[in-house]
């Protein structure tokens, strides 16, 4: 058997870093890292490295934000995240209750920002801790002498899974966004993508960055049906998606043709991005007269609209959402029946009738 034989530097010359390997969100906090402590620092590889191997791309987007405002808290501190103990991860807790988030400075310079901006959620400080926590557990997992978690003890904001601060949209305002992003939007070169995109996530019940990540060669066709295989759910799942018709026929016209790449891209064939996205939906809110949000609440009223059909299966739009817990399913059932049910509204009309003005 002949073994190739490699001649001086050639071994060298095919050397590739395994950080090249790494998603999108691991490169971009381990470039800051490096930024802040240089390469001889443990800490850019390591927090590289967990971010990693999170499974999901949510995840990892979350976790990389999170871990982004701790790691300044303890360099504020005079710390290195590395060396926090339980006392300043827990003065961390009481930092997140009290301080401003950055918001960007109006008439500033370009990127210029302040802490000016509302207290962080309470999302956004348990998803901090929660980063914070995660890392140092991975780095327990990963060292050989073991790391005592100094967010073990630290208490976390309790989140009422009933509760979401997005606006819905009812099914009225719905059809009025679509037809908004149909016929009205300022530029009409993007009119068939935006009327596409928001059918597709509505129809399909997608988050926003699981659809991102397709591709038109994802599209395909099932007994009967035109589906697009989905690689990248929630948890790292796999899943094919039926497309209704409507849906179908608007992807098509904005595809004219098309037959490889992003399913959703900008105009010289990118990757469309959330914050993008973001910015249209923001938009066709405006021009339609509803609520500003972006794409994240989509899935919500599509689940919610579904529910309240008067033939709705729960465990048909259980499955059809992705969720692994029927309770899930619920709470946009509940969310809903929360607001429709209100006692609120009956004595508001007899409040209402009785402080009418009575007639001459």
């Amino acid at each position: 058997m002949l073994v190739p034989v490699l001649l001086a530097g050639e071994l060298s010359t095919g050397i590739r870093d395994p950080r090249d390997l790494w998603p999108e969100h691991a490169r971009k906090l381990y470039a800051l890292l490096v930024e802040l402590y240089g390469e001889g620092d443990v800490l850019p590889p390591l927090a590289g490295a967990w971010i990693a191997n999170r499974r999901s791309d949510n995840t990892r987007r979350a976790y990389a934000r999170g871990f982004r405002v701790f790691e300044e808290f303890a360099r504020e501190h005079g710390t290195h995240p590395m060396a926090v103990k339980f006392a300043l991860a827990d003065s961390f807790r009481l930092w997140l209750e009290q301080t401003p988030t950055w918001v960007r400075v109006k008439g500033g310079a370009r990127g210029e920002m302040a802490r000016t901006g509302p207290l962080y959620s309470d999302a956004s400080r348990a998803n901090a801790l929660s980063a914070a926590s995660s890392f140092f557990s991975y780095w327990d997992k990963v060292s050989d002498n073991g790391v005592k978690n100094p967010f073990d003890a630290v208490q976390r904001p309790v989140l009422d899974p009933d509760y979401s601060p997005t606006p819905g949209y009812t099914e009225a305002e719905w059809t009025s966004l679509v037809v908004t992003a149909r016929d009205h939007h300022r530029i009409a070169a993007h009119r068939k993508r935006a009327y596409a995109l928001l059918l597709m996530l509505y129809t399909l019940a997608l988050r926003i960055d699981t659809l991102l990540n397709a591709r038109v060669e994802d599209l395909g066709y099932d007994k009967g049906h035109r589906v697009l295989h989905l690689e990248k759910m929630k948890g790292g799942s796999r899943k094919k998606k039926a497309i209704p018709p409507v849906a179908w026929d608007a992807l098509q016209q904005y595809l004219d043709g098309r037959t490889e790449g992003w399913l959703f891209c900008t105009s010289s064939g990118g990757q469309l991005d959330e914050p993008a996205v973001w910015r249209l939906c923001a938009a066709l809110a405006r021009r339609a007269g509803l609520p500003v949000r972006g794409p994240h609440g989509v899935k919500g009223d599509s689940v919610t609209h579904a529910l309240s059909r008067p033939d709705a299966r729960p465990d048909r739009v259980q499955d059809w959402a992705d969720h692994k817990d029927s309770r899930t399913t619920q709470r946009y059932n509940k969310r809903r029946q929360l607001l429709d049910d209100s006692p609120g509204y009956g004595l508001g009309a007899d409040l209402a009738g009785a402080l009418a003005p009575e007639a001459d």
